[in-house]
């Protein structure tokens, strides 16, 4: 069902038909220069939705979460875990951005203050460490090559393997490692439904 007539538009040359019918049925009309009547307005009246699928390339990227990068073309996900490596929230960008924008958003979607946040040297940040510090828990992430040496304990930093088992059990679904989905919020949705799969893992 469609609410609203303004989204419906007339199929083909209504007047075309009805002068065919009081021509009888063995005549073809012709337009100038001998061309067929159908040959002259080809292809179907746009709608509404061909101006949602532009926009500019910012739009794409929020729509679609696709980009290219040195792997290819695809879609940057990121996920925060709990402790015990079972997904709470996930994030999408496309292929060429950053992880660390993504951070902040992540980290503000716990349900709880955790007592450390791990993180690989993706998002080694001064300004994201003292985020965290903000939140009333302690980082645990290295840093660059570039970057004067913070506090990192091993013994809490191999903790972040958690997220590499979450991940690979996530990529058992096909769905997940091979984006099939248009848009950022279908594949979004895949991501969840398999997430929750994995939550009701005994």
């Amino acid at each position: 069902m469609v609410a609203g007539r303004a989204a419906l538009h007339p199929l083909g040359q209504a007047r075309g038909v009805a002068a065919a019918a009081r021509s009888g049925a063995g005549t073809r009309r012709r337009a100038r220069h001998g061309v067929p009547r159908r040959d002259l307005d080809q292809g179907a009246p746009q709608g509404r939705g061909c101006a949602q699928k532009g926009g500019t390339s910012r739009q794409r990227d929020r729509r679609e979460a696709l980009g290219r990068s040195r792997g290819g073309f695809g879609t940057k996900a990121c996920v925060v875990a709990d402790g015990r490596g079972r997904a709470v929230a996930f994030a999408l960008a496309p292929g060429q951005a950053h992880e660390l924008p993504l951070a902040p958003g992540l980290l503000d979607r716990l349900p709880r203050v955790p007592l450390w946040v791990v993180g690989d040297r993706g998002y080694s940040s001064h300004a994201f460490r003292d985020r965290v510090w903000g939140k009333g828990a302690r980082p645990a992430i290295p840093t660059r090559s570039n970057e004067a040496a913070v506090a990192c304990p091993d013994y809490i930093y191999n903790n972040r393997n958690r997220v590499e088992r979450l991940w690979g059990r996530l990529k058992e679904w096909r769905a997940v490692a091979t984006r099939y989905e248009k848009t950022a919020a279908s594949y979004l949705g895949v991501l969840c439904l398999a997430a929750t799969v994995d939550w009701l893992k005994p």
